[in-house]
């Protein structure tokens, strides 16, 4: 149960973190916003880190395959996208499309067993729940 709320909160943050984060791109520019973006996280990571972790940094070299490492850059990406998309589509169309595309590649991911993730069988009502969330954004736009 504590897994709901914690993934009802993280939809919630990213929501308004995108949202902030056009307001700072307004501003400046995307790049200086995503820069922000990145440095305050790393700066919170790090403080985090030296409160509560304190593991060893060495543990990233046996990392393998060294692709899983990619996360930081494709969080920058995912800072940009979702800037641009909330400018061009609003707060809600975006979020709306954004948790869309994350449900079914997560789906994929999980049906091919791609990244380590365990293999899943197909599921018509996994299929059936993607495609009624695609029609309820058009309901939604239109």
């Amino acid at each position: 149960m504590i897994g709901f709320f914690i993934a009802l909160i993280s939809g919630a943050l990213m929501s308004i973190q995108g949202v902030l984060n056009t307001k700072v791109t307004e501003a400046t520019s995307m790049w200086v916003a995503n820069s922000f973006v990145q440095l305050t996280a790393f700066l919170v990571c790090l403080v985090a880190w030296a409160v509560s972790d304190r593991t060893s940094f060495k543990g990233l070299l046996s990392v393998e395959p060294k692709y899983f490492l990619l996360g930081g850059v494709i969080g920058a990406f995912i800072t940009l996208t979702v800037i641009k998309s909330m400018d061009a589509l609003g707060p809600a169309k975006a979020v709306m499309l954004i948790v869309i595309s994350q449900l079914i590649v997560a789906y994929v991911i999980e049906l091919f067993g791609m990244f380590g993730v365990e293999k899943q069988e197909f599921s018509w009502r996994k299929l059936i729940g993607a495609l009624t969330a695609i029609v309820g954004f058009i309901l939604f736009k239109w």
